[in-house]
């Protein structure tokens, strides 16, 4: 088992450059199986998540071609097998992504019910509801997902809740179905709207992306094409929290600053100053403790869920106190505990949690639980006096690449050992 030491405290100063969004990158892999003809996806990134998906496309029969470590070439034309691997999909909920893809593709799918992350309740029910109204029939049993495609046909689908993965589910099956579908209460995600302009390139007419109503006019055959992935959203919002959380001075490249305005905003709120100096450049100072705010989750355009962790963490040194309310997911507080052993006061009532702001955090034996709560310790590392030993990278490992790397370069002191080797870990 690997773990991370990560010394502090430390001020972060310097540059790092973002890489290329996890969930944009697994629905657009999915999508590529639509295609008739290879797709040449650019700024995958190198991710477990990522390299879990591109083996899903491998079991079920696509021709997978690594060009670099962030190229991969995916041709479907050998696409034939429609029940995935159980052992894959169990490890990664956007897996179920392919669902759509193999019914346009083969008229069937018999797909395990998905995991991943342990924050919540996230069923598919969604999905499933919004395939019916295309002309598929689906049966849920033994942890299985059966679903065949009859006469395909275009329809108005009403999602009770604006989920990203049936938004973009629906409109993957809807971009090959010749007809218009209209998605209502759609998801609004710069994901989603990535999504959308591959699938567009491919051959399918989609409008009012990025609005709560979709409409989607199909193409029965789209075509295979070049696309470059968008940077990361959330890992350029951990990057800030970063500065923040160290009073460091960071310039973040290769982000866009519409993608995290109200990440940004936030950050500001607390006396971080933000500055764009380039046209996908922010340099993030902070040059004293972070005041205490309030925070809301919400779906985009809102307070992303995703980036709940790490403000967390940093509102753990705060001066005065924090409500952080948790609307989309009941059960993404597991971090709490972890940041009260390095000792910070914060209170869980229902889906908010007070946090009483300390001046210092103290380091101790911690472990990830989910991919940003292990983000959210490693920034409390970052501040904390005395050597964190985060456990739990493999969370870690499906969402940021090379993370240690990065925040090294920036004058943290992380170095990541097996459990074995931790009594000669030297991270100076």
């Amino acid at each position: 088992m690997e773990k991370l030491i990560v010394r502090g405290p430390v001020s972060l100063q310097g540059k790092v450059r973002i890489g290329g969004s996890k969930n944009a990158a697994l629905p657009i892999l999915a999508a590529s199986l639509l295609g008739t003809s290879p797709s040449l996806l650019r700024n995958v990134p190198d991710l477990l998540d990522v390299r879990t998906m591109l083996s899903v496309l491998e079991n079920v029969g696509a021709q997978v071609e690594k060009i670099d470590r962030h190229t991969y070439r995916v041709g479907p034309a050998s696409l034939r097998n429609c029940e995935p691997s159980y052992e894959l999909i169990r490890k990664m909920r956007a897996s179920f992504l392919i669902t759509g893809p193999l019914l346009s593709r083969l008229g069937r799918a018999k797909v395990p019910l998905p995991g991943g992350c342990a924050i919540g309740s996230r069923p598919i029910d969604l999905h499933l509801k919004g395939f019916a109204h295309l002309g598929v029939e689906v049966i849920q049993s033994a942890g299985y997902v059966e679903a065949k495609a009859g006469l395909l046909h275009g329809g108005e689908i009403y999602l009770d809740f604006p989920s990203v993965g049936a938004t973009e589910n629906l409109m993957m099956l809807a971009a090959s179905i010749p007809g218009e579908t209209l998605i209502i209460n759609a998801a609004k995600e710069p994901e989603v709207v990535d999504l959308a302009r591959f699938l567009t390139l491919m051959g399918a007419e989609i409008q009012g992306v990025g609005t709560d109503v979709v409409l989607v006019k199909g193409k029965k055959n789209l075509q295979g094409v070049e696309y470059e992935i968008m940077n990361d959203r959330i890992e350029a919002g951990t990057f800030c929290v970063a500065a923040a959380i160290t009073q460091g001075e960071v310039e973040i490249e290769g982000v866009d600053l519409g993608h995290i305005f109200p990440i940004v905003t936030k950050l500001e709120e607390t006396g971080a100053r933000v500055e764009k100096t380039g046209e996908r450049t922010l340099l993030v100072t902070m040059r004293e403790r972070p005041r205490a705010i309030n925070i809301k989750t919400m779906p985009h355009p809102g307070f992303p869920t995703d980036m709940q962790a790490q403000f967390t963490a940093l509102l753990c040194i705060a001066e005065g106190v924090s409500v952080i309310t948790e609307t989309i997911f009941e059960s993404r507080f597991a971090h709490v505990g972890e940041l009260e052993r390095m000792g910070a006061n914060i209170q869980v009532e229902g889906r908010s949690v007070i946090v009483r702001g300390v001046e210092t955090l103290n380091a101790a034996q911690v472990a990830a639980s989910d991919l940003r709560a292990g983000a959210a310790l490693i920034l409390a590392g970052l501040a904390a006096q005395g050597e964190t030993e985060i456990s739990g990278l493999f969370h870690i490992d499906r969402g940021y690449e090379a993370i240690e790397e990065k925040l090294n370069a920036l004058g943290a002191c992380i170095k990541r050992v097996k459990d074995a080797d931790r009594g000669n870990a030297d991270v100076e």
